[in-house]
């Protein structure tokens, strides 16, 4: 691990970079079908519902299993990613974009998913992506999301499936701090694995996971 302090480095471009070269051997690495994991958001939501999901990388396992029920919505900067995806998910709507960037009307989700995608993203931003998605989900809609236990300053790391990839994050109690003072209920919280393949041999991993509802009349905590 090396500190991501160099203000000359765009950590956001190279975590788009990174995957766009990696993404063959990502999408390879990552397990084939969602676990239970996705049943905290699934058994809340009626057939058909609309649901973004944030990160959505080569769409599998989670776009992919959204949409055998519902409509959905994947955003990811990397294009690689993005083009697997579009394969990989062909009744998607899957949009190439940084989430910080891409525009939806308010109120125009049920669900909104983030898994193992929050972390690529500096930390700063975290408040603000997620008073976006609040604002995008309907009243009394869910966010389920993989966060992180412990705070950590930004990082890269030189060997990720063969390229630097870059991480920045808060701790879970930071994170349900954040979600509060947007405006969600915290409504369950458990811990997911790291998501790879039992083939791909990877450390284990415990990634804090937490199911969030925007408060049914719409209005956001001051």
């Amino acid at each position: 691990m090396k500190p991501a302090d160099d203000p000359t480095i765009d950590y956001k471009a190279l975590v788009q970079r990174g995957y766009d070269r990696c993404a063959d051997a990502y999408q390879e690495a990552r397990e084939n079908e969602a676990g239970p994991e996705l049943d905290f958001l699934a058994k809340r939501l009626e057939d058909g519902a609309t649901v973004l999901d944030v990160g959505c990388g080569t769409g599998v396992p989670y776009t992919r299993a959204l949409a055998q029920r519902f409509t959905v919505t994947g955003v990811d900067s990397s294009s690689e990613m993005i083009k697997r995806a579009r394969a990989n998910v062909p009744n998607g709507r899957l949009i190439h974009g940084d989430i910080m960037s891409v525009e939806f009307s308010p109120s125009s989700f049920n669900g909104a998913v983030a898994f193992y995608s929050v972390f690529h993203l500096p930390r700063e931003e975290h408040p603000e992506m997620f008073r976006r998605i609040y604002d995008w989900l309907k009243p009394g809609g869910y966010l389920l999301c993989t966060l992180a236990r412990s705070r950590e300053a930004a990082y890269t790391e030189d060997d990720f499936f063969g390229v630097t990839m870059y991480w920045s994050n808060y701790g879970r109690e930071d994170y349900k701090e954040i979600l509060t003072r947007v405006g969600f209920n915290i409504l369950e919280t458990s811990v997911t694995g790291h998501g790879y393949a039992e083939a791909h041999q990877a450390p284990l991993e415990n990634h804090p996971l937490v199911l969030a509802q925007k408060k049914p009349t719409g209005s956001r905590a001051v």
